[in-house]
């Protein structure tokens, strides 16, 4: 029988009486997020004219993609073969966003950090001694997407342990989501920190998902870490605030997490703001 509807005595720590005496301390309260980032305008410090002209030439191909950018698209610019002066003020310039991702799969290593102008990603793809990098504009990088979901472990085949609650029902919810989802189904999500689970439930359920290659943190707001299972479309995601107590622990069965996207809203802004840089640069000529 299932425990949530077996109970044959009423919860305890409900009721009338049921709250203790607080005293003259009061109520503790979980900590909850602090200190937001916020966008502040970089402008990089050239002494060398023509490197300058480089990085120039860079930000506005990165701005007419911004400009041009819909829905569902991706451009990419190679920056692997700039002068490393005329890279180091194009980093200068886009600064280091809120979303860090890295993917690791069988030796190769992705590393992608968002600038400060929101969907616009600097991509280093690292492997056998080569190293490739490239600016990408996009609300996610694909090329994070595409590995995702390959396992770094897979999944384990096990019978259930002793100790489930609510693990088989909440693993078969999940499975099935996962094998029915497609491009442009709405994103399906379980809330552990709501769901009656045990331990054993949640090391269940996470053996039997395996563990992907892609590991995305965003820190705009407290810290949310993202990583993808072995199982097609299936993310963890989980909200942390700012002394890194997990506050929100939940599942999510989609293309990938919207929490760590580039809204159009987001990408519109950044052209804004990357051509107030290039007017800047232009009058500092």
């Amino acid at each position: 029988m299932n425990p949530l509807f077996g109970m044959t005595h009423p919860p305890i720590g409900f009721g009338p009486g049921s709250q203790a005496d607080v005293g003259e301390e009061g109520l503790e309260y979980l900590p909850m997020p602090s200190g937001m980032r916020t966008y502040e305008t970089r402008l990089p410090e050239a002494g060398d004219p023509v490197s300058a002209m480089g990085a120039r030439t860079v930000l506005s191909d990165l701005h007419a993609a911004l400009v041009r950018w819909r829905a569902g698209e991706e451009t990419r610019i190679a920056v692997d073969r700039l002068p490393p002066a005329v890279l180091t003020l194009v980093d200068e310039a886009l600064g280091e966003g809120e979303v860090a991702v890295r993917v690791d799969r069988a030796g190769d290593r992705l590393e992608i950090q968002e600038a400060a102008l929101a969907g616009v990603w600097r991509v280093r793809a690292l492997g056998d001694g080569d190293r490739r990098e490239s600016l990408l504009v996009g609300a996610f990088p694909r090329v994070a997407l595409n590995r995702a979901f390959l396992p770094a472990v897979p999944p384990a085949a096990e019978p259930p342990p002793a100790g489930l609650m609510n693990g088989l029902p909440i693993l078969a919810e999940l499975l099935d989501r996962s094998a029915g989802w497609a491009p442009g189904h709405s994103p399906h999500a379980v809330n552990f920190s709501l769901l009656p689970h045990t331990p054993e439930d949640l090391a269940f359920i996470e053996r039997r998902l395996g563990i992907g290659a892609t590991t995305i943190l965003s820190r705009g707001y407290g810290n949310c870490r993202v990583t993808s299972t072995a199982t097609p479309n299936v993310w963890w995601v989980r909200y942390y605030n700012s002394v890194d107590t997990l506050i929100l622990d939940t599942v999510e069965i989609t293309d990938v997490p919207a929490v760590v996207c580039a809204a159009a809203e987001d990408i519109a802004d950044s052209a804004e703001r990357l051509a107030e840089i290039l007017d800047a640069l232009e009058g500092a000529r």
